[in-house]
């Protein structure tokens, strides 16, 4: 995520909407060749991750308390899917439990991998703007 951030921060005055900044990322990420853009999901965390490993967002995001067999069906499905794609599952989880998440994962799984890349970096973008707009209220 390094090259979008520094590419973004020249182009973002104080100020700048959080729309606005989305719309400058998006503009950079459909530049950058596939390894960059691969390396930006693979900076999320994981749905299911150990919540000590996230940071406070992630951890607020990604809530808590799912039962076992949730969790282990998420670890074995983000498995499947970095194996299948060669990067990370990232979704806006939007206040979403993580049971469900499970059936998106799935259906994820079915798409091409062209598909799959351009899904989760929309993704990321709208987890991006929700933070943006977060933060500015």
């Amino acid at each position: 995520m390094p090259v979008l951030v520094g590419r973004l921060r020249p182009l973002v005055p104080e100020g700048t909407s959080p729309e606005a900044i989305v719309a400058a990322a998006r503009a950079i990420i459909d530049s950058l060749p596939e390894p960059d853009r691969m390396r930006i999901l693979d900076a999320h965390p994981r749905i299911g991750a150990d919540p000590a490993s996230l940071s406070t967002l992630s951890r607020d995001e990604q809530g808590g308390g799912d039962d076992p067999e949730t969790l282990r069906e998420l670890a074995a499905l983000n498995d499947e899917y970095e194996r299948r794609y060669g990067f990370r599952f990232v979704v806006f989880v939007a206040g979403r439990s993580k049971a469900e998440i499970l059936p998106v994962l799935r259906e994820r799984l079915g798409r091409t991998r062209e598909r799959e890349l351009a899904a989760g970096l929309d993704e990321f973008l709208r987890i991006s703007q929700d933070r943006l707009r977060r933060s500015a209220d």
